[in-house]
């Protein structure tokens, strides 16, 4: 016979059980970088669990690729970039929306070119008739490229794009394939460190409005107005891992947890790079720059990756920050002495 201990002790177990069974499932998929360490935050320190959903993490290499994904339900959230697909996406009607802002400038890039050219880029018009190394087209890198050669009048069809992916820069500049490549960390610091190219511009300190929102929490729409109350927990408890990962990237007490975070869920497999490289900036309240999203699509637009203009509201629903201001309060930086600019 069971003792009155054991009973409560069973009793405890079997409501612990029934928690875990009634708790809902989503699958959140992610493109894997730096800034992506938030999520995996939210994962490893229980604040889905606290939410009241259990989480599936899905990689994919391209934000572009899951898009579909998302719009059909079988992927509720997804962290990624910011693209002309995106704006084409939900120019199209399909039912996906910004939900949290996941990555924005400063990003610690650089315009790098080769080491023996170096004497030959003076000034952005330089870059005329140059082969150069972007990521991929109708990428944040194409908006970002082509406002720094507007400041100039030039514009992409001025220079000779190379799309190609950021590990396959390093190779083009080394074997003369390019003559300047917009590289991003940590593949900046590999190409430097390995005197296969030289910083020359970053286009944040040209181009105009910044910050740029560059990475986003896209939310399947039909999903969350079915599931509201959710949705908004899901969100607090994905930013509450960006605020984490916001104190850590202004080197604060947490820096070396997050760091094994990223390096267990093999965001980079180099850890003392990690360690030392700069980080991506991202909003601690997880609030888009309108400003900069407004930009990005009219660029789209006018060089025809983009068909037609969307209205603000339908590109990102607000309410979600909002939330999160209501849920977390005002941000407080642990290290108040970081000189680091964003995640702020």
């Amino acid at each position: 016979m069971l003792t009155r201990a054991a009973l409560v002790v069973t009793f405890a177990l079997a409501a612990v059980a029934a928690s875990a069974q009634t708790r809902p499932s989503i699958t959140i998929g992610l493109v894997p970088s730096v800034p992506s360490a938030s999520t995996y935050l939210a994962l490893d320190k229980g604040y889905f669990r606290e939410a009241g959903v259990d989480v599936k993490i899905e990689t994919v290499d391209s934000a572009a690729k899951i898009i579909p994904f998302i719009a059909q339900g079988q992927v509720q959230v997804a962290q990624g970039g910011i693209s002309a697909a995106y704006f084409n996406a939900v120019g199209d009607g399909l039912p996906i929306r910004l939900a949290l802002e996941g990555g924005s400038t400063p990003v610690y890039h650089s315009v790098v070119v080769r080491p023996e050219l170096k004497d030959q880029f003076k000034k952005i018009a330089d870059l005329k008739g140059r082969p150069v190394a972007l990521v991929a087209p109708g990428s944040s890198q194409d908006y970002q490229m082509g406002k720094l050669l507007g400041t100039v009048g030039l514009t992409l069809k001025d220079i000779d794009v190379k799309y190609m992916a950021f590990p396959q820069m390093a190779a083009a500049l080394a074997n003369k394939g390019v003559d300047a490549a917009l590289e991003d960390a940590p593949f900046l610091e590999q190409v430097v460190a390995k005197k296969l190219g030289v910083r020359w511009i970053d286009p944040e300190d040209v181009i105009q409005p910044v910050p740029t929102s560059l990475l986003g929490y896209i939310v399947n729409v039909d999903w969350a107005e079915k599931n509201q109350a959710l949705a908004k927990k899901l969100m607090v408890a994905l930013q509450r891992g960006a605020r984490d990962y916001c104190q850590a990237y202004h080197h604060g007490p947490n820096r070396d947890e997050v760091v094994e975070v990223m390096f267990k869920h093999k965001v980079l497999t180099d850890r003392q790079l990690l360690e030392e490289m700069d980080w991506q900036a991202r909003s601690p309240d997880g609030r888009f720059n309108v400003a900069s999203l407004t930009d990005q699509q009219a660029f789209f637009v006018k060089n025809g990756s983009v068909h037609k203009e969307t209205p603000v509201a339908k590109l990102v629903d607000t309410a979600y920050a909002d939330e999160v201001a209501k849920a977390l309060g005002p941000f407080k930086l642990i290290n108040a002495k970081s000189p680091l600019k964003g995640c702020r």
